[in-house]
């Protein structure tokens, strides 16, 4: 896992063409060797610096795999819980993911400057795409988009430095936005609320042997 992220340490997070060459190698890696996955799930109770990163809520688990905060990337395994349904939003970083289980239908409305004034319900979706086991996309953080996924579908995310503070997250429904912010400005009863149990991690990692990722 350390000499896979290592190699991602070096891509400019800017560059989506580079994000995306060099991050779907690494996903290919780890897509093919899910020992490299389980090894790191089963080692998670040791890591409490990535352990204490690791979040269940409602709809999603997120599990950090490796986290280095210089430069700031992260991978993660994310398993969406039945339903998970994206508002669009953008985000404070550039990432690239890969499916490894399930689907989900993805809805892309463009790099678009926000802000609060915005009106979500006049926000157009320019791509609708299904994203099936297998596939591979990066995304620049500027780009709006959101998601709709099948019940226990699971993906790798590898995230690049975070590069504001704050993403908008949109409501087209209620056409109410708002702003979402890092972890560092959370209280510590937001991030207890969300946090992953040792419990709930052996939930998941059986979950994933069962579906035989690891």
């Amino acid at each position: 896992m350390d000499r896979i992220a290592e190699n991602l340490c070096w891509i400019d997070w800017n560059d989506i063409d580079d994000v995306e060459l060099n991050c779907r190698e690494a996903l290919n890696e780890l897509a093919a060797e899910p020992r490299i996955i389980r090894a790191r799930l089963d080692d998670l109770p040791n890591r409490p610096e990535l352990l204490n990163l690791c979040e269940h809520y409602d709809i999603l688990d997120k599990l950090v795999l490796f986290s280095d905060d210089d430069p700031g990337v992260r991978i993660r395994l994310h398993v969406f819980l039945p339903g998970y349904f994206d508002r669009p939003h953008n985000h404070r970083w550039s990432y690239a993911s890969r499916i490894l289980r399930g689907q989900y239908r993805h809805y892309l409305f463009g790099n678009a400057e926000l802000d609060e004034r915005v009106d979500p319900a006049k926000l157009p979706v320019l791509q609708a795409r299904e994203e099936p086991v297998g596939t591979s996309y990066a995304l620049h953080h500027s780009m709006v988009h959101a998601v709709v996924a099948e019940p226990y579908t699971v993906s790798l995310v590898i995230r690049g430095p975070a590069v504001k503070e704050k993403f908008l997250v949109m409501d087209r429904t209620t056409g109410e936005s708002w702003w979402q912010y890092g972890t560092k400005q959370e209280s510590a009863e937001e991030a207890e609320h969300k946090r992953l149990t040792p419990e709930r991690l052996q939930l998941v990692r059986g979950q994933l042997r069962e579906w035989q990722l690891i």
